[in-house]
């Protein structure tokens, strides 16, 4: 069997878990430029989603997102030029800044969890609530263990031997 007809017939977690990131994607960019904010990209996502309303250090972003600090250093300076944010004096410690939404920025964190609240809706009424509980459970356990891979390549909750 070919490659690409395996990978279509019995895809394996990195092209399920791509298949959905991009769908979803797609849905919640094409949505949020429908309601003013079309200069956004998919890229985006890995500070604003992450973002706190009362602001987040370009660090933790980096963290939450999985990132690399260089990567989400350009997206902020993008973000800003884009007048979704600024940088401020982090007020528990003056050399640091923080990062945080203007008035368009906390528009379009809104308009993100009410969209992504409304894809979760349907999928909870189509596959039923506890069965779409039981999937997103399940999903970021998964996650989870994958994102550990480096302290625990076994998969089994013991850190690697250094």
């Amino acid at each position: 069997m070919r490659r690409s007809d395996r990978k279509r017939l019995d895809p394996d977690l990195g092209v399920l878990s791509s298949r959905l990131l991009f769908a979803v994607q797609e849905e919640l960019f094409d949505t949020l430029a429908q309601q003013g904010h079309d200069q956004l990209r998919p890229q985006h996502g890995a500070v604003l989603a992450y973002l706190d309303p009362e602001g987040s250090r370009a660090v933790e972003l980096a963290l939450r997102s999985g990132q690399h600090k260089q990567v989400v250093g350009k997206l902020i300076d993008e973000l800003e030029t884009l007048g979704y944010l600024e940088r401020r004096p982090d007020p528990a410690d003056r050399r640091a800044k923080l990062v945080v939404p203007t008035t368009r920025g906390l528009d379009q964190m809104s308009r993100s969890d009410a969209i992504l609240a409304r894809i979760d809706e349907r999928y909870a009424e189509a596959l039923g609530a506890d069965r779409y509980a039981s999937f997103k459970q399940t999903l970021a356990e998964v996650t989870e263990r994958q994102r550990a891979w480096r302290t625990d390549p076994g998969g089994d909750g013991q850190a690697a031997a250094g």
